[in-house]
């Protein structure tokens, strides 16, 4: 299939296109800057989002829209400003993606939205899958709803709408394990108080595996867990994550000292959700990474 990609420099982006070119499919990442990229077998960069961008003849032919692009909620502070471009970023680029899906003569037939598990409440006893209709109110929860809803407009369209709600999603280059990690490199790790709140945790190859099974599937559509099918306490999680380190797991963390260093951004390591991948695993989806010591160590000791 033909594929195009918003986001796609990023870090979960870099991994779904290399899954894709892998498993033959062409990929066609839109960018502001086609020119820092050069052109690779099975892969072209397409100029989009500027005054001078025509990204329609390159699209012709397309399938598939994967769209993750949006401001990083993990890069510093959520001031109010920050807040805004957050959510601006992610309906802008929403809005474009089916705008170019409706104008193309060969129409695609799927947008498969990045999203997150924060559209659930936190909950130390609750268990969620895409059954369920409790919303977090939030802020994270009322960003990826006020996504997800803007997305959903492709359904008028008689488009196949996706949403992967990702999980806490592990990989050495990104996301949120280098800051989860670097204290107990500094043999300062330690169970980030309470220590019972949920980490519902996923491998990037999985999240990469999990975007082409549903670009792939037809009968994949609406929300989906991107989440491993083994969720595990904070403390839990830090434990196995100092031994896969070699690292001492003893110095708690409380919840005022992140609060002080994070703000609001805090939530992210303090609250959490046990959430299964209940539309994944019924569709015959297989999880390579389902426990997370086998995880973590394919990424600190396998290179």
């Amino acid at each position: 299939m033909k594929i195009a990609i918003t986001g796609g420099s990023g870090f979960v982006g870099q991994a779904v296109t290399d899954e894709l070119v892998d498993h033959q499919h062409e990929v066609v990442i839109l960018t502001r800057n086609p020119d820092k990229y050069e052109n690779r077998p099975g892969i072209t960069y397409v100029k989009w989002l500027t005054d001078d961008a025509h990204p329609q003849k390159d699209l012709e032919g397309t399938e598939v829209f994967i769209n993750l692009a949006g401001e990083s909620i993990n890069s510093g502070r959520w001031t109010e400003d920050r807040k805004k471009r957050i959510i601006n970023s992610r309906i802008s680029s929403t809005q474009e993606v089916i705008e170019l899906m409706k104008n193309l003569t060969d129409k695609p037939t799927c947008l498969i939205n990045a999203s997150a598990i924060g559209y659930y409440p936190s909950s130390t006893a609750n268990t969620y899958t895409e059954a369920s209709t409790e919303k977090a109110h939030d802020f994270l929860g009322e960003t990826v709803q006020i996504w997800e809803k803007e997305a959903s407009k492709a359904e008028h369209h008689h488009f196949r709408v996706v949403y992967t709600r990702f999980g806490i999603i592990l990989g050495d280059d990104g996301g949120a394990l280098p800051r989860m990690a670097l204290p107990y490199k500094m043999f300062a790790g330690g169970t980030v108080l309470p220590g019972n709140q949920w980490m519902s945790w996923v491998h990037i190859t999985d999240v990469a595996r999990a975007i082409r099974f549903a670009a792939e599937n037809e009968a994949v559509s609406g929300p989906v867990n991107v989440t491993a099918p083994t969720p595990l306490r904070m403390k839990e999680f830090g434990i196995i994550l100092g031994s896969v380190l070699g690292r001492p797991h003893w110095i708690p963390v409380p919840p005022f000292a992140l609060k002080l260093a994070m703000g609001e951004m805090s939530q992210l390591v303090l609250d959490g959700q046990k959430v299964l991948p209940s539309v994944l695993s019924e569709n015959g989806f297989q999880f390579e990474y389902t426990e997370l010591e086998s995880a973590l160590v394919n990424i600190y000791h396998s290179r």
